[in-house]
């Protein structure tokens, strides 16, 4: 048929197609399409079909094939995903609001702190004890340094060459490396230039910021305390080193007092224990101390550059700047000054404190002593005028940076000289309680001035026997000779009782320990004060799983046992026996300064208790203290300028060490004007060597021409 068809020629062919009734199958059909064998063809779908239907049948098929039901849930979706988008705008709109505010404003907007003018803290003659000097500090903006790490790295390396002493950044040249140092990497430790140690250094740095962040933006420190010439040479780099910024902070370095117009740099001194040092802020003291502080800021560590933190840093300014996309300054938007913080004017008596510090170290001298400590204060105001801790440190080597070996040498010394001892050493009190117990038991009406007891060695109670210091006793003792020899039979009596007198007791022990401030912190205006402590039956029941026995009481009344005081208490209650019974508040600072050394406040005495044993019973006590200078234990102090009253102590601690000596006196007699208390650690015995430290201190401050003392 195929052959036929060929066959025939064309015209033969299209006379074949006219004389046909089939269609022309090049013309457009109208009307209803019919699908015919396409149905069941291999093209055929549902959509085809359904696609060419009348509307009618359409809607009748989508009718019986959709089901409405389900509808509903296509919608809760919808529901959801708007209420999800519309929470998410709201939370990125509002609750996050600070967050992109900062960084779209950090992108064009910076601010750098202007740091106020530390204040600066005077003796009380005004001879500055500390000075300003400035601390160059490197840090970064991480934002603005290269993103590419290669190129930051090259950055950190220039940076790292300077850091180290080499003079030119530039150079890749070995032969510059001055030195090496010990580099720790993982487990591994290796030795490596100081200047690539310097550069792991930083990038160790860097790495703790996540770029992009809101942290990027804030300074992130690197070094402090760069010497002159490098900052100098860092300076000149900063417009070509984005994110490397060099500030001109504020290093502390302290003096000792001085009328020269050339200041002396302290060295290791007692002053650097009231002083204390600053150093750089940490996390946590920025998360307490707030907004005025910035992660580059420096703060009081110890002393009154601890307690007066506040007062001294004044408040930091702001300049608010336009940068460039590199950072870089473009222009200044707006600027708000800084308020310098206050200048502290002491009570303390910088020529006395040099005075106490040279007598207590020859003294120690001789005796190949090493620790003691020595308060001396007004004991009508509870004004410090000396305070000294021996040994002594030097504050200036912790404001400039000390280094892990330096810092360890301290740790390791057995005499800790960073330990002050006369406001945290906590000691026997040794005889020089018995001022507060004595006083007490007139105060009760255990006893009156008349009162006597028959001294003879000591006091038997069943087996155990408790001496006095001195074999065969003092005899016939009333309360002034018991102050006066330190006679322990009377105050065992006084305090425990002996057969059918009635002493104070454990509770009216604790109750007068209490009232002098025994047990509690004075509230000196320094950190690290210790309470000391007052021993209880329920404490030793419960530490030592031991009842509370009579002997216990005899101990506690004489100073021994568990009881623990420091030198500061142990002044501060004889200036409440000294004064007639008032019991202040020791303070060191006197007065608030501005910057202009006008006086902004005076530091008004505060009164812890008064009133609390009479006058009268406090008079008795003061002619004990002054006959034990006049033909007591105290007789070292009996040929001084002016009339003085004191007390020895002998404080056992240790089985196989010698006691602590003790010290304490109030003078003049009449109208005191100064109270000091000495401790030796290991000294023997007060009348061996802190009597004489008192006499020599006590000497040398009514005799000098002394703008203190009352003529």
């Amino acid at each position: 048929m195929f052959r036929n068809f060929f066959k025939k020629t064309k015209k033969d062919r299209l006379v074949e197609m006219l004389s046909t009734k089939k269609e022309d199958p090049f013309l457009i059909k109208e009307g209803r399409f019919h699908f015919g064998g396409l149905k069941d063809s291999f093209y055929y779908t549902n959509w085809t079909e359904e696609s060419f239907l009348a509307d009618n049948q359409r809607k009748e098929i989508i009718n019986l094939s959709f089901d409405f039901n389900k509808l509903k849930y296509f919608s809760l979706i919808i529901i959801l995903g708007l209420l999800f988008l519309i929470g998410r705008a709201f939370w990125l709109q509002i609750g996050k609001n600070n967050y992109y505010n900062s960084l779209s404003e950090g992108n064009r907007l910076r601010s750098e702190i202007i740091e106020p003018k530390r204040g600066i803290i005077y003796t009380r003659n005004l001879r500055a004890l500390v000075r300003n000097k400035a601390n160059f500090v490197l840090y970064f903006k991480p934002i603005d340094l290269p993103k590419n790490e290669l190129v930051r790295d090259n950055l950190l390396r220039k940076v790292s060459k300077i850091l180290s002493g080499n003079v030119n950044p530039d150079t890749h040249n070995s032969n510059l490396i001055k030195n090496s140092d010990i580099y720790h990497l993982g487990t591994s430790t290796i030795q490596i230039s100081t200047d690539n140690a310097i550069f792991y250094k930083l990038k160790h740095i860097l790495s703790t910021v996540q770029i992009g962040s809101l942290e990027s933006y804030k300074p992130l420190f690197a070094f402090d305390k760069i010497p002159y010439d490098q900052a100098l040479q860092i300076d000149l780099h900063l417009p070509n080193w984005p994110g490397v910024f060099l500030s001109s902070k504020i290093r502390r370095e302290y003096l000792l007092p001085s009328t020269s117009s050339q200041p002396i740099i302290l060295g290791r001194s007692s002053f650097s224990h009231l002083l204390g040092y600053t150093g750089k802020i940490t996390a946590s003291e920025l998360k307490k101390l707030g907004n005025n502080y910035s992660p580059l800021d420096y703060v009081g560590k110890t002393g009154l550059e601890y307690s007066w933190e506040k007062q001294l840093k004044g408040a930091p300014g702001k300049i608010n700047i336009e940068v460039d996309a590199l950072g870089r300054q473009e222009k200044i938007v707006s600027i708000t000054p800084a308020v310098n913080g206050h200048n502290l004017e002491l009570s303390l008596d910088g020529r006395l404190q040099q005075e106490v510090e040279r007598v207590l170290k020859i003294y120690l001298k001789k005796a190949k002593l090493h620790r003691a400590a020595a308060v001396v204060m007004n004991p009508n105001n509870g004004a410090i005028l000396a305070l000294v801790s021996l040994p002594a440190y030097n504050n200036n080597l912790f404001a400039r940076g000390i280094s892990q070996q330096e810092y360890d040498k301290f740790l390791n010394n057995p005499d800790k000289p960073l330990f002050d001892r006369a406001i945290s050493g906590e000691f026997p009190s040794g005889s020089v309680i018995k001022p507060v117990f004595a006083a007490g038991a007139l105060q009760d009406k255990i006893i009156t001035e008349n009162t006597t007891v028959l001294s003879t060695g000591g006091l038997r109670i069943g087996q155990w026997f408790f001496p006095d210091w001195k074999p065969g006793g003092h005899g016939i003792t009333n309360v002034k000779k018991a102050l006066a020899w330190s006679v322990n039979t009377f105050f065992y009596m006084i305090g425990g009782g002996y057969k059918n007198f009635k002493g104070l007791g454990l509770s009216g022990l604790i109750k007068y320990a209490r009232l002098f401030g025994l047990g509690q912190l004075t509230g000196i205006d320094l950190p690290g004060e210790r309470p000391g402590f007052v021993p209880t039956a329920a404490w030793k029941e419960r530490v030592k799983h031991q009842a509370w026995y009579v002997g216990d009481t005899y101990h506690l009344s004489i100073g021994q046992g568990a009881l623990l005081v420091t030198p500061l208490q142990v002044a501060n209650y004889i200036s409440a026996v000294a004064n007639g019974g008032t019991l202040y508040r020791p303070h060191l600072v006197s007065k608030i300064l501005n910057s202009d050394n006008q006086v902004i406040k005076v530091i008004k005495p505060v009164v812890i208790r008064s009133h609390f044993i009479s006058s009268a019973n406090l008079q008795i006590v003061r002619e004990g203290m002054r006959q034990a200078v006049t033909s007591g234990s105290g007789r070292e102090l009996e040929y001084l300028p002016v009339a003085t009253a004191g007390k020895t102590g002998t404080a056992q601690w240790s089985s196989t060490e010698p006691p602590h000596a003790w010290f304490t006196a109030f003078a003049p007699y009449k109208k005191p004007q100064i109270v000091i208390a000495v401790i030796v650690e290991k000294g023997v015995a007060g009348d061996a060597i802190t009597a004489f430290i008192s006499r020599d201190i006590i000497k040398w401050y009514f005799t000098v021409d002394h703008p203190l003392v009352s003529k």
